[in-house]
């Protein structure tokens, strides 16, 4: 059985914004959405901006933190979410990062306007200036949760090969990153670590994506299993996926998703709680074997 689809064209958003019950959540910065988005948008930057951490508490503060915001915007359980952000390339997935929380948290009716706002206006669709006020529901606390999220301990176990299974650890954060000049994009000492997850694949997350008249779009089914299948990963994978905070990877999740991936996981906390435990691996140096790298951790 396919997934269901999850992305979402603008005709398409446009014709069940008009047959359903539809909560369409605008992931951008205050100001860019106040300036334009799409009518009856509500805004809720948060889904970018958190900061999460794979502990107990820190689950528990995710969980309820985004629990509180989605009832804040509307959603019930009746209604379908649709996020979007300015384009699929330039918002560092953070409309994904939306969808992935969701799945998270056991929502039913999740999806992503494919291209974004880019796309919506290229469309000749209308847009809307100024603050829609939400109308808040109570977000329903007894969905069953799925098994997507992965904590450091889970990644832990499965660089010292004791998961009890082979996943997968696949990085996508951008190259400067992953050969460990930088240690996030907001800056080269942003965390205190550079470097990756040892025996991580790579592929860059923008590589799920190609051009197209109404900006970047995920990539084919077909052409997201190829693009996969130059790193030796296949449908059939259990697949660990981080990034530097979660979007990246969640535009990643989506993707493979789509494409038929069964078993995607996310270390939600990804690089930026991994670097910031001392006593967790990295991998520096260039990833080749020429450059034998070295394997950094605390004693």
């Amino acid at each position: 059985m396919s997934a269901p689809t999850v992305l979402i064209s603008p005709t398409e958003l446009s014709a069940l914004a008009q047959s359903e019950p539809v909560v369409v959540i605008d992931t951008r910065d205050a100001d860019t959405y106040a300036a334009g988005h799409i009518p009856g948008a509500v805004n809720l930057r948060e889904i970018f901006t958190f900061l999460a951490t794979s502990t107990a508490e820190g689950l528990t503060e995710l969980k309820g933190t985004f629990a509180k915001h989605f009832g804040a915007v509307g959603l019930s359980g009746v209604e379908t979410a649709v996020f979007y952000e300015d384009a699929l390339n330039s918002g560092y997935g953070q409309s994904c990062r939306g969808y992935y929380l969701l799945t998270w948290l056991g929502y039913p009716k999740v999806k992503v306007l494919n291209g974004g706002y880019s796309a919506w206006k290229a469309s000749g669709m209308p847009t809307e200036t100024g603050v829609v006020a939400p109308t808040a529901a109570t977000f329903p606390a007894n969905l069953a949760m799925a098994d997507v999220m992965l904590t450091k301990e889970d990644v832990l176990s499965a660089v010292l090969g004791k998961s009890g299974s082979e996943p997968v650890l696949l990085d996508v954060r951008d190259i400067d990153e992953w050969i460990a000049d930088s240690s996030s994009p907001y800056g080269k000492d942003f965390a205190p670590r550079k470097g990756r997850i040892p025996g991580a694949k790579w592929l860059e997350w923008y590589r799920f994506m190609k051009p197209s008249a109404q900006g970047p779009m995920i990539k084919s089914p077909d052409e997201v299993k190829a693009e996969a299948a130059t790193a030796g990963i296949s449908p059939s994978d259990t697949v660990y996926l981080y990034c530097f905070k979660g979007a990246r990877a969640s535009n990643t999740f989506l993707a493979l998703k789509q494409a038929g991936f069964s078993d995607v996981r996310m270390y939600f906390g990804s690089w930026n709680e991994w670097s910031r435990d001392p006593a967790l691996p990295i991998e520096t140096g260039l990833p080749f074997a020429e450059s034998k790298p070295t394997l950094a951790m605390a004693a």
